[in-house]
C-alpha cells in the first residue's frame, strides 16, 4: 500500500494531502505540521475573509499573474486552474463570489469557511494530521523516504517561504538549488512625508512607477500613516522585489495620480470638464476623479491657490499642477510587510522541479508545493490559487 507523506498544514499540504486521497484512495497519508495550528494564514488572509482565488479563467492569462515561476505554473494550470478551483469548493459546499476587481472570496466573507471545508474534507479522507510535529529528519534510502524515522514511499513539502535562505538549508542538503529569498507583496515607507496625513485616502486607478526602471503599475494607491499601500503598491513590490531588495528599499517611486497615460490626454479631460468648472475655485472644481481631501491636498503640493478660479488660473500654475497629477515623486526610504501574510519570492529553484508533476529533478519521490518554491504571484488571490493547482497536480503522484 501506497504511504505518503506531506510536510506542511498550509494550504498547499492540506490541497496536496486531499489530492493523494482522491487519486490513490487506497494510500496511506499522513500531514506533518510543526505548530499547533494548520491553515493558520488561510485564517487571516484577506483581512480574515481569504481571497481564495482570483476570476482569471485562462492558464495562458493566469501564468501572466506570477513575478516568477508564470511560464512554469502554466504547465500547472493546463492540469488545474481557477474554474477547477471554484468547482471544487463547490463541491464541498462552499461558494464564492466576485468582486470588482476579480478577487473570489467566500460567499460568507469569513475565511474559517475555508479552513473548516478543508479540515473536514480531511478528517472525512482519513487524512491523519500530526500537529506540533516537526521535521527533524528527511533522507532518501533504499527507494524509500526516511520522516522521522519512519519509512514512506514520496514526500510533498509544501512548508512556504522562508524569510531567509537559512530556512531552506534542510533542503539544499538533498542537492536542491535555492532562490535566495526577498520579500514580496510589501508596502512603501515615506518617512516625514506629509501625504502620511491623508492617512485612508485611496485614489482609483493611479500609476506607479519606480525611477530610473521600467517597472509600472496601475491599481488603487492606499495613503497609509506610514506611506503608501493598496493594490496598485503591492504589485509593484512583486514585479519589482528583487531590484528593490538590491536598492535596500531605498529610491523614488513617480506617482501618476489620475492615470492618464500622458499630459494630452490629461488636458483634454480638463478642456471636457472647463465649461463646467471655469468659474468654480479650484477647490471646488475637481475634473478628475479624485477623493476632495486629495485633491486640495494635490492643490497645495502644486502650489496653487486653492481660493483661484480655473479661468483666472496662469500657465505656469496650471503646467505645475498637471506635472504634479502626472509625475509626482516621493522619496521611499523602507517597506513594511505584514509577518502572519508575508509572501516572499525565492525558495526551491524553479528549474528543479518539472511543473507538469511537481517533482524533483534532483531525487525521485520528492515533490514540491506552495510557496516553497520561487513561485509568487500578484496580490489578488493568484498565490492561493498557486498552492491549490502545485497541491493538486503534487498530489497525482506522476512519477511514481
Amino acid at each position: 500500500m501506497l504511504k505518503a507523506a506531506v510536510i506542511g498544514g498550509g494550504a498547499a499540504g492540506f490541497f496536496a494531502a486531499l489530492s493523494i486521497r482522491n487519486h490513490h484512495p487506497s494510500a496511506e497519508v499522513v500531514l506533518f505540521e510543526k505548530s499547533n495550528k494548520v491553515l493558520a494564514k488561510v485564517k487571516i488572509s484577506g483581512g480574515g475573509r481569504c481571497n481564495v482565488t482570483n476570476a482569471t479563467f485562462s492558464a495562458s492569462s493566469l501564468s501572466k499573474c506570477y513575478p516568477r515561476g508564470g511560464k512554469e505554473l502554466k504547465k500547472t494550470f493546463d492540469q488545474f486552474q481557477t474554474q477547477d478551483t471554484v468547482r471544487w469548493f463547490e463541491q464541498h459546499g462552499v461558494f464564492l463570489h466576485t468582486e470588482a476587481d476579480g478577487r473570489m472570496f467566500p460567499t460568507t466573507n469569513d475565511s474559517r469557511t475555508i479552513v473548516e471545508c478543508l479540515t473536514q474534507a480531511a478528517e472525512e479522507a482519513n487524512i491523519e494530521v500530526r500537529m506540533q510535529t516537526a521535521v527533524r529528519q528527511l533522507e532518501s534510502s533504499n527507494n524509500e523516504w526516511i520522516v522521522n524515522d519512519e519509512a514512506f514511499d514520496c514526500v510533498i513539502v509544501a512548508t512556504g517561504g522562508s524569510p531567509s535562505a537559512k530556512g531552506f538549508d534542510w533542503l539544499r542538503a538533498l542537492g536542491h538549488r535555492i532562490a535566495n529569498p526577498v520579500p514580496s507583496l510589501f508596502t512603501f515607507n515615506m518617512p516625514g512625508n506629509s501625504i502620511t496625513k491623508l492617512m485612508g485616502v485611496v485614489v482609483p486607478g493611479a500609476i506607479a512607477r519606480i525611477q530610473g526602471t521600467k517597472l509600472s503599475e496601475q491599481g488603487p494607491i492606499l495613503i497609509t500613516h506610514w506611506g503608501m499601500s493598496g493594490p496598485g503598491i503591492l504589485k509593484l513590490s512583486a514585479w519589482g522585489a528583487r531590484e528593490l531588495a538590491n536598492r535596500e528599499y531605498a529610491f523614488t517611486a513617480q506617482i501618476n495620480w489620475i492615470g492618464e497615460p500622458n499630459e494630452e490626454h490629461a488636458r483634454n479631460v480638463l478642456e471636457k470638464a472647463f465649461p463646467e468648472i471655469r468659474k468654480k475655485k479650484l477647490e471646488n472644481g475637481c475634473p478628475f476623479e479624485l477623493p476632495r481631501k486629495f485633491w486640495s491636498y494635490i492643490i497645495e503640493r502644486a502650489g496653487c491657490n486653492p481660493s483661484q478660479t480655473w479661468m483666472s488660473l496662469g500657465k505656469k500654475d496650471r503646467n505645475r499642477l498637471f506635472n504634479t497629477l502626472l509625475n509626482d515623486a516621493h522619496d521611499v526610504r523602507g517597506k513594511t510587510t505584514f509577518k502572519e501574510e508575508f509572501v516572499t519570492c525565492g525558495g526551491i529553484d524553479i528549474s528543479d522541479v518539472n511543473f507538469k508533476t511537481m517533482e524533483s529533478r534532483v531525487t525521485r519521490g520528492l515533490y514540491f508545493a506552495g510557496e516553497v518554491l520561487d513561485v509568487d504571484g500578484i496580490t489578488g488571490g493568484f498565490n492561493f490559487q498557486a498552492a491549490w493547482s502545485t497541491g493538486f497536480v503534487a498530489g497525482q503522484l506522476k512519477g511514481r
